[in-house]
């Protein structure tokens, strides 16, 4: 039997920090959206019909992490932009994919109440320990950068 792992490799993780030198952004920025689809869903769990959306974090991480480049620019002068430097951001549906229901409902909506509310306690609890990692890396600069006569001992 084989599992599928839904988390990020941590040696990949670790090879492609030099690819995106902002991981700890785009991090807390897909953990936002995922929240906004979360609540988007239980805001519409009386919507007849509706689907359920959700992030694959794992999945999303690793598209930002090897963001695609834009399409090839013409460039008539050398302080145009280049291809290479600009590269398109994904909007959030077009990250999100559908979930699958826990079981059939009559007016064909596929929220789930609970799992809605336990990805969105879940993703509020990585959320916070993404900004805290955030937070004693800028406390860690400003020690660094601080003077170092009025640092204690």
């Amino acid at each position: 039997m084989q599992t599928s792992n839904k988390f990020l490799p941590i040696g990949s993780l670790a090879d492609r920090l030099g690819a995106s030198e902002d991981w700890r952004g785009d991090s807390l920025l897909l953990r936002g959206r995922r929240q906004a689809l979360l609540a988007g869903n239980i805001a519409n769990a009386d919507t007849p019909r509706y689907q359920a959306k959700d992030l694959n974090f794992a999945d999303a991480m690793g598209q930002a992490l090897n963001s695609t480049i834009a399409p090839k620019m013409e460039a008539s002068s050398d302080r145009h932009f280049t291809s290479e430097s600009v590269a398109r951001p994904k909007s959030t549906l077009e990250l999100a994919g559908y979930t699958d229901p826990s079981q059939p409902s009559l007016d064909n909506n596929t929220v789930d109440l609970d799992r809605e509310r336990a990805g969105i306690a879940k993703n509020s609890i990585l959320y916070q320990l993404a900004m805290m990692v955030y937070e004693d890396e800028l406390k860690e600069f400003k020690d660094a950068a601080g003077d170092p006569m009025k640092a204690p001992r």
